[in-house]
């Protein structure tokens, strides 16, 4: 029997996304198929899978999900991101009526669907472009912004911290491809993102 034809499935993932295990799992379970991953930003997820740039992506809701197939994977906890300076860092968690008084910086490449919340107040500057200078921002300790833990995380700064916003926005998360490219492969990568075993059926 001839071994399978080498070919490629092309996986966008979206900032902060986490699909380390299962990449691994994939590279384990199908050698065959090289798994080139892409990096998309929120704003263009939907054309990278409807200009096929990519066959599947991570990507965050709110999502158009006309002529796609979606998997909802998992949800992302909001957290406040703060200088380290801040009076907020005493406290393990937060909630909405710790941050009044705060100034909120919401960034321009916002996953949460604009996370206001009621007693803080608006910054006397423009809006800023992407979370990575609205953190850079909040470090000098002129307010706070709230994101997904995982972007948190990704923008990670010696001079910033977080904490969990209890019952915060969440960022789910989805498994994303175009209907009408649908495929052997792409099922498999859905398999191992919903725990199937090498052996399990669809």
């Amino acid at each position: 029997m001839a071994p399978p034809e080498p070919r490629t499935l092309r996986f966008g993932v979206v900032p902060g996304a986490m699909p380390g295990k299962w990449v691994e799992r994939w590279r384990e379970r199908m050698p065959h198929v090289t798994l080139e991953m892409i990096e998309i930003p929120v704003a263009d997820q939907r054309r990278a899978l409807a200009d096929e740039q990519v066959d599947v992506a991570l990507v965050r809701e709110p999502f158009d999900r006309t002529d796609m197939h979606a998997v909802a994977l998992y949800e992302e906890q909001a957290v406040v991101v703060m200088s380290v300076d801040s009076d907020l860092t005493v406290a393990e968690t937060l909630d909405a009526d710790d941050l009044a008084g705060e100034v909120l910086v919401i960034p321009g490449d916002d996953v949460l669907g604009d996370p206001r919340v009621p007693g803080t107040l608006e910054p006397a500057f423009p809006r800023i472009p992407d979370t990575e200078a609205t953190i850079a921002t909040v470090a000098t300790g002129v307010g706070i912004t709230i994101v997904p833990m995982s972007l948190a995380r990704l923008h990670h700064r010696k001079d910033v911290t977080f904490r969990p916003l209890t019952g915060g926005p969440v960022s789910p998360v989805l498994l994303a491809w175009l209907q009408r490219k649908d495929s052997e492969d792409i099922q498999a990568f859905v398999g191992i993102t919903r725990g199937r075993t090498a052996r399990s059926s669809r």
